[in-house]
């Protein structure tokens, strides 16, 4: 609990005392700024997104609590997961608050080392034309971690499909 409590204090002091600058190369869009179960408000029909393709990574747009982002594509990814300076960027937008914080948990990253972070709730995740509410996200403790959409939003979809000659993701 004692752990729990200094990640959370950490997590708000460093929002408070971080500037934002550099928030679009982690992702953020520079164009425009109840824990209960994870629910979508769209379960029928399919949502095409077109993803941007970087250096061999795909990025989709998503919204965050109403503020636009691009995050990788990532179905390796347990939870979608954000960084320390996104995080602060949502606390001062007021689209993230002490209250969406749930705790904390060791993650395993691809390169097998271990790292720990944040658990949040995130209100709402849109994609397109559906939007995803109250979906466990995860503040990775480094400035310059990648906004990732895995699985903790993915899983609710369902069906994922990717065309990458027309670089579109469907949602069904």
């Amino acid at each position: 609990m004692r752990k729990i409590l200094f990640s959370v204090l950490t997590i708000i002091l460093s929002m408070l005392f971080v500037d934002c600058n550099g928030c679009s190369r982690s992702g953020r869009n520079n164009s425009r700024e109840q824990h209960s179960q994870t629910s979508s408000s769209l379960r029928h029909g399919k949502t095409m997104i077109v993803m941007s393709e970087e250096q061999g990574i795909y990025k989709i747009p998503v919204e965050i609590n109403g503020s636009d982002m691009n995050f990788i594509f990532d179905t390796g990814a347990s939870d979608i997961t954000i960084s320390n300076v996104e995080a602060m960027y949502l606390y001062k937008q007021g689209k993230l608050s002490t209250e969406d914080i749930l705790g904390s948990q060791q993650y395993q990253i691809a390169d097998g080392s271990i790292a720990e972070g944040t658990i949040i709730n995130l209100r709402t995740v849109k994609l397109g034309n559906r939007t995803l509410k109250n979906v466990k996200a995860s503040i990775v403790h480094n400035n310059e971690a990648p906004l990732l959409l895995g699985q903790s939003a993915l899983a609710q979809f369902g069906k994922v499909s990717i065309d990458y000659k027309k670089n579109e993701i469907t949602f069904e």
